[in-house]
């Protein structure tokens, strides 16, 4: 018996950020499947997908925001009944990856908690992970399966090529950012912008992992409109403290670029009391009304996401989109 089988492709989200996910849905032309998602009386979460997903290429849809111990739960809780219900495949779509900062040993009796979550994923029953901008790269070295590792910074470096001038100085907010703030400068020369780099020397105090402050400059920044990058702002405690550096050493202007604007506790009132002009950041995680402020720009990276989605159903390269910046 002969049979021709077709591909099928499946999108389902989570509740973490239901305006990218329809974005994305509507970038790809399909609706979102069906699945209900409700809380036991005791907090756990249910899950039942509401029609067939056997044989499908399934996409699963979550951003780990806050609550996010909950958000990476319910996503692991999608996958598991995916694979139950014998999808063929289940790519876990993770806009913004939980955890990454502790993808390493920085002092003893510290666990690694970016690996854990992807054994999660990888015994929750996951073919393939799509993600945007991780912490560190070598992170995707963490999973024994295709990792498909997007970018934002030819979305954000458009952006600012419009908003800033034809002369900025990049900015990395620490040594470790280095990588980061070349891809920007050489996206920027893209758009006929002359870029110069700099870094901030930040130190971390002994003992705290969640406080740095920057303690000089490294590279010429007076009279100089300043870009100041990073792929995370979450208390934005780091990035003011290098910009008001930045503007104590006689930048004309600083300008701040990130992908992930987490935007915890006291970091909307940090930024808008920071030197900045503005403030450019995505919608991998959901910015609502009360985190927004004039000088904040969303951009949305649903099409980016799409792009790469339609690619790996389609089997072609996702790297091409980027043409390979995206590693």
């Amino acid at each position: 018996m002969d049979l021709v089988t077709r591909k099928r492709l499946m999108l389902f989200a989570g509740r973490g950020n239901t305006d990218l996910s329809g974005e994305i849905a509507d970038c790809l032309g399909v609706s979102l499947g069906a699945v209900e998602l409700s809380p036991f009386a005791n907090g756990e979460i249910y899950c039942q997908y509401g029609e067939s997903v056997r044989g499908t290429d399934l996409f699963v849809l979550q951003s780990h925001c806050e609550p996010i111990n909950d958000r990476i739960m319910e996503q692991l809780i999608m996958i598991d009944a995916a694979k139950r219900a014998s999808a063929k495949r289940i790519t876990a779509v993770c806009p913004f990856y939980g955890y990454a900062r502790q993808d390493r040993k920085a002092q003893g009796r510290e666990p690694i908690t970016a690996r854990l979550l992807a054994d999660m994923l990888t015994v929750a029953g996951a073919d393939r992970v799509v993600t945007v901008d991780l912490h560190t790269g070598q992170i995707q070295g963490f999973f024994d399966m295709p990792v498909d590792h997007l970018t934002a910074v030819p979305l954000l470096a458009a952006h600012l090529a419009q908003s800033v001038g034809k002369e900025v100085t990049v900015v990395a907010p620490d040594a470790g950012a280095g990588k980061l703030a070349r891809r920007f400068a050489t996206h920027l020369g893209e758009h006929n912008v002359e870029t110069d780099l700099a870094f901030i020397d930040k130190q971390r105090p002994k003992g705290k992992h969640n406080t740095a402050e920057a303690v000089e400059v490294v590279g010429d920044v007076q009279g100089r409109s300043c870009v100041l990058i990073d792929d995370m702002i979450d208390t934005a405690g780091s990035i003011t403290s290098a910009a008001n550096l930045l503007h104590e050493r006689g930048a004309n202007d600083v300008t701040i670029a990130t992908t992930h604007g987490i935007l915890s506790g006291p970091a909307v009132d940090r930024l808008k009391n920071a030197p900045v002009r503005e403030v450019v950041c995505t919608n991998t995680l959901p910015v609502p009304a009360e985190k927004r402020w004039d000088a904040l720009t969303v951009l949305s990276i649903a099409p980016i996401i799409a792009e790469a989605l339609k690619a790996v159903f389609e089997d072609t390269s996702v790297s091409e989109i980027f043409r390979g910046d995206n590693v």
